[in-house]
């Protein structure tokens, strides 16, 4: 098997499985159900979905970042999003620090469009892979805010 193929594959399994294993342990649950929610909260059914595509986009974006540099700012920019992005869940979903996980999320969105930038004129391709990415997360920090404001 190519080296390259392998790389990705890894990647994916990482991002994508971590994302699920992330999910599927931090649960909503009841909690979350009796939060008061804002007009614009998006059904359950979405997160899922939604996380699974953007989960796919991290991967790939990663992997053509990695693959033209193994190691500097940008990959570290990338490993940072990925850390912060599995500890939201556990933060929000399991230890209920709603405020402390906004801080998380922010810090997230700016280390995504830190990587869209560094990627910009390197990668174009990676660096639009993480465009709907920076999407969600904001529209995310802006639910996380007014479920945090609302309760």
């Amino acid at each position: 098997m190519n080296r390259s193929i392998l790389h990705l594959i890894v990647l994916l399994v990482l991002v994508v499985g971590g994302g699920w294993i992330i999910g599927a342990s931090n649960l909503p649950g009841a909690w979350y159900g009796s939060l008061i929610k804002p007009p614009f909260n998006p059904p359950n059914w979405l997160f899922p979905i939604a996380w699974t595509v953007l989960y796919i986009l991290v991967a790939v974006a990663g992997w053509r970042t990695y693959e033209r540099v193994e190691s500097g700012a940008v990959m570290q920019v990338w490993w940072g999003q990925l850390l912060l992005n599995f500890a939201w869940s556990p933060v929000f979903f399991t230890a209920h620090l709603m405020w402390v996980a906004l801080g998380i999320i922010v810090s997230m969105f700016v280390l995504i469009v830190t990587f869209i930038v560094l990627q910009w004129r390197a990668d174009r391709i990676a660096a639009l892979l993480f465009v709907p990415y920076a999407c969600w997360v904001a529209f995310a920090s802006v639910l996380n805010l007014s479920l945090n404001l609302l309760n």
